[in-house]
């Protein structure tokens, strides 16, 4: 493990350890499905309205199906074994993606604002996604697929522990 900045009181490197709520396989792919289904239905309006290349219009619909099935399986499950989160009394700690993997670490002083949100199929399943804003280039971290109640703990926990910790968040 690296120690940031060489003292007892850095921040440590290392994997987060809590996974997002199983609920989040459902929110994934239920965002899947929607996406795959517009594309579908696109490519299936093109083909109706332009008979010169439908037969190529309906070769892409099979093709794009078939992939947005297998999509549609795996890629949540993808999601739900990648994504990790944690906090500590120094830093954010978060692990996402399941085609391009990102691994973030948020000391407490950087961090400016932290931001619930609930979609309307989050509400649905009881899901939140914890949005904490810092003054870096890459932007915010952000832990989608959180049960409703532990989102809003650690978004409590989170303001807390960042209006004791010194710096200026820049």
């Amino acid at each position: 493990m690296i120690d940031v900045g060489g003292t007892a009181g850095g921040v440590r490197l290392r994997p987060p350890r809590h996974r997002v709520a199983r609920k989040a396989v459902l929110w994934w792919g239920c965002q899947a499905v929607s996406g795959v289904a517009v594309l579908l239905l696109a490519l299936g309006g093109a083909a109706w309205w332009l008979p010169a290349v439908r037969q190529w219009l309906v070769i892409a619909l099979i093709v794009c199906g078939v992939l947005g099935i297998g999509y549609v399986a795996v890629m949540p499950w993808l999601r739900y074994r990648v994504h990790r989160w944690e906090t500590t009394d120094s830093a954010v700690y978060t692990a996402a993606g399941w085609l391009s993997r990102e691994w973030r670490v948020a000391p407490m002083s950087r961090i400016q604002t932290v931001d619930t949100a609930r979609g309307p199929l989050q509400r649905a399943l009881g899901l939140s996604s914890v949005t904490v804003t810092t003054a870096s280039a890459a932007g915010p971290l952000h832990i989608d697929g959180l049960e409703r109640d532990v989102a809003a703990e650690l978004a409590e926990r989170l303001t807390r522990i960042t209006q004791a910790t010194p710096g200026d968040a820049t």
